[in-house]
């Protein structure tokens, strides 16, 4: 299915081959939407690597995570090859979780660094890095998930429509650049992957 996607009109498979660190949003554009603004954003800002996958406006066709696998991507082997380490940027909407943002994925140390920054830029959220406190399908801790695949693992991080703006409370911002909550969150996206240690 991953590769059927990929050769639809109007899809967009992105690559920039940065850092050792990097960020994925394979779920981009009109699917889970500012996820791969965010994500690319981050990765600009830190001198990270970035992979995406936009749909067009219109389009919300979803893969599981377990079936965007590299085999069906030249760009993704070329990206999990690059890296070493990935914070993959989602996006969901539950009820009573309008605020809550989740860190899972098997990289542990990781997803409680980056939920330490984000803390700091957006107190006002609830930035949970605990996997008992994560709804079991959002944990992203399958090992054909992508986020698991680099050699140090990575965080897969959840995001509500508030803190991308997609949300009522942002529908009149019109600029410029990013809302304060989207900015704030890939400042604190950035400052993670650049202080994060990657050893040798």
């Amino acid at each position: 299915m991953f590769d059927e996607l990929l050769a639809r009109e109007g899809v967009e498979e992105v690559l920039e081959l940065r850092g050792r660190f990097g960020f994925m949003a394979y779920h981009g554009g009109g699917l889970e939407e500012m996820t791969d603004v965010i994500a690319r954003a981050a990765a600009e800002l830190s001198d990270a690597s970035y992979y995406g996958v936009h749909q067009p406006a219109g389009m919300e066709w979803h893969i599981p995570s377990t079936k965007v696998a590299p085999e069906h991507s030249q760009k993704l082997t070329e990206f999990l090859a690059n890296v070493d380490i990935v914070v993959t940027v989602h996006g969901y909407g539950r009820m009573g979780m309008w605020a809550s943002l989740l860190l899972g994925g098997s990289n542990r140390d990781l997803a409680h660094h980056v939920g330490a920054h984000i803390r700091q830029r957006l107190p006002a959220y609830d930035v949970r890095t605990d996997l008992e406190t994560i709804p079991q399908e959002l944990r992203g801790l399958h090992p054909k998930n992508p986020v698991n695949l680099p050699r140090l693992g990575g965080a897969q991080l959840e995001l509500p429509p508030r803190v991308r703006g997609t949300s009522p409370l942002f529908w009149d911002w019109e600029g410029p650049g990013l809302n304060p909550h989207s900015q704030c969150l890939v400042e604190a996206l950035a400052t993670a992957a650049r202080t994060f240690p990657l050893g040798s």
